[in-house]
């Protein structure tokens, strides 16, 4: 079956759930809308939704202007126009939406038009800014989505963990890294240790590794092709960042891939500048042309009085991996982010400060002989890329409602870190959530490092190393703040069953 035709069709089910689409029979599905028109492709989706602020992302089949029509108070209308958009955007095109109300759900309908103003095919999109005052909120995290060839499977209803996480309800999505697995091809057919045959929905972009930016392109195209995730999307905005699998396994600047599979190129700092723009193509966040930072990943939502979310990026600045153990400071996150990060969670006034990183601060992940972790394996005092995680701790002990939540690991885990248990002392004991994945394969669990005094105080990992989501070994985790500032997260697998709670209080 082309390519082509799946995609079209399965967009005409944009707000559907299960696996309906993904169903040949699916192809003969009419169009409501004129195909000299444009269609939709992919869904479409909301993102870094504020109190006053949103960006809307769409895609289309061909070029055309992107447009919105947004429902007031009255069910008063107002359009808005966006960018015209090209193959030099894969077609893809976002509207930044601003004066927005506070505190309320905004109704939004989606499209395209072509050159003579003549409307396409539209879908539904909707999200509730946040409230200023002192109203309750809550978030789901996740990461790792079709990793280690666990793909789009029919047979299963697609990426159903994605469903669960929708009917939680909640005001907002944070993906926190491996949005994709640009390295990991994806097979039609996947045996699995106990004989079972997974069978996964497979396009041309996905089957081997992305050496060209149509390939990264086809890899976020791919992944809107489930109707589990669409229909999220639609529904729940998303604060989006990257990690590693966007580009390759572990990466760093400058690095030379030295693996075969890579025959057309090697060099990551060109995977990266290919990856990096398809994600930003992909993801519903402002392309920046206003701010002074341009398309820069880290940054901070503002959810109201009781959050800010602080998204950050551990790959664009980080030094190459090593043992770890330097006397000098390395980088993970490079010197303007750890600064501002720093300055930013001093200013905030936000009950909770929940920074959303792509790896964790005291688990061990091996690279080779290497470190690709903060952590090095080594107990004692900080060194390396540690010594950067030590200056930030020491430089926001004071600030009070300091959260962290990742993904990366592949298992879900609740660690507290205190003084008391470690090497480096000068700093406020704080709670890391760890959740994840969400489509791909499960481990664990990984060994921890005591530099910052980590006590594990939940864990559920695989069965067996790389355990396809069939298993259930899927997870996220979910954030609720009451009215009174009060902070409930629990941890959860791919049926939405509550793992482990811990409710925490503001901090005065």
């Amino acid at each position: 079956m082309p390519e082509i035709s799946r995609r079209v069709v399965l967009s005409s089910t944009v707000a559907a759930a299960g696996a309906a689409a993904l169903q040949p029979s699916a192809v003969a599905a009419p169009f409501q809308v004129h195909r000299s028109r444009p269609l939709l492709t992919s869904g479409v989706s909301s993102g870094d939704v504020t109190t006053d602020s949103a960006v809307l992302w769409a895609r289309a089949d061909r070029p055309s202007r992107m447009v919105a029509t947004i429902t007031g108070p009255g069910r008063s209308r107002r359009t808005v126009r966006g960018p015209w958009v090209t193959p030099g955007t894969d077609h893809t095109g976002k509207i930044d939406l601003r004066h927005l109300a506070p505190g309320r759900r905004h109704e939004i309908e989606v499209g395209f038009e072509d050159d003579e103003g003549r409307r396409g095919q539209t879908a539904d999109l909707s999200f509730a800014t946040a409230t200023q005052g002192r109203g309750g909120q809550s978030f789901v995290w996740t990461g790792d989505t079709a990793g280690q060839g666990w793909g789009i499977n029919p047979d299963l209803g697609g990426y159903v963990a994605y469903r669960a996480m929708h009917e939680t309800r909640p005001d907002f999505f944070v993906h926190a890294g491996d949005t994709i697995y640009a390295d990991g091809p994806i097979e039609a057919q996947v045996t699995e240790p106990d004989g079972q045959v997974w069978r996964n929905l497979v396009i041309p972009e996905v089957e081997q590794r992305a050496q060209s930016l149509a390939e990264f392109r086809g890899r976020h195209r791919y992944n809107h092709l489930d109707d589990n995730l669409r229909a999220m999307y639609a529904d729940v905005p998303v604060i989006a960042q990257w990690d590693d699998h966007e580009t390759t396994n572990n990466w760093y600047p400058g690095e030379i891939l030295t693996d075969p599979a890579y025959d057309r190129e090697r060099r990551v700092n060109v995977l990266a500048r290919w990856a990096k723009r398809a994600w930003w193509e992909w993801q519903p966040i402002s392309n920046g042309q206003d701010r002074p930072d341009g398309q820069r990943i880290h940054r901070k939502v503002s959810r109201g009085r009781h959050l800010d979310v602080f998204c950050l990026d551990m790959r664009t600045h980080k030094d190459p991996n090593t043992a770890g153990t330097e006397r000098e400071r390395t980088s993970l996150m490079g010197e303007e982010q750890v600064r501002w990060l720093a300055g930013e969670l001093r200013r905030s006034r936000a009950t909770w400060k929940v920074i959303s990183a792509d790896l964790p601060i005291g688990i061990v992940v091996p690279d080779g002989e290497a470190q690709e972790s903060l952590s090095n394996r080594d107990p004692g005092a900080p060194l390396g890329k540690e010594l950067e995680m030590a200056w930030l701790l020491r430089e926001i002990k004071d600030v009070p409602g300091v959260v962290w939540i990742t993904a990366d690991v592949h298992y879900c885990a609740a660690h507290h870190y205190s003084p008391e248990r470690a090497a480096f002392t000068d700093f406020s004991p704080f709670w890391e959530f760890v959740a994840g994945p969400i489509n791909a394969g499960t481990f664990g669990p990984n060994e921890m490092d005591a530099t910052f005094g980590p006590r594990v105080d939940f864990i559920k990992t695989a069965d067996y190393p790389n355990q396809s989501p069939r298993g259930g070994n899927q997870f996220f985790g979910h954030a609720d703040i009451a009215d009174d500032g009060r902070l409930t997260v629990t941890l959860r697998d791919a049926q939405g069953t509550v793992l482990y709670t811990r409710e925490l209080s503001p901090e005065r």
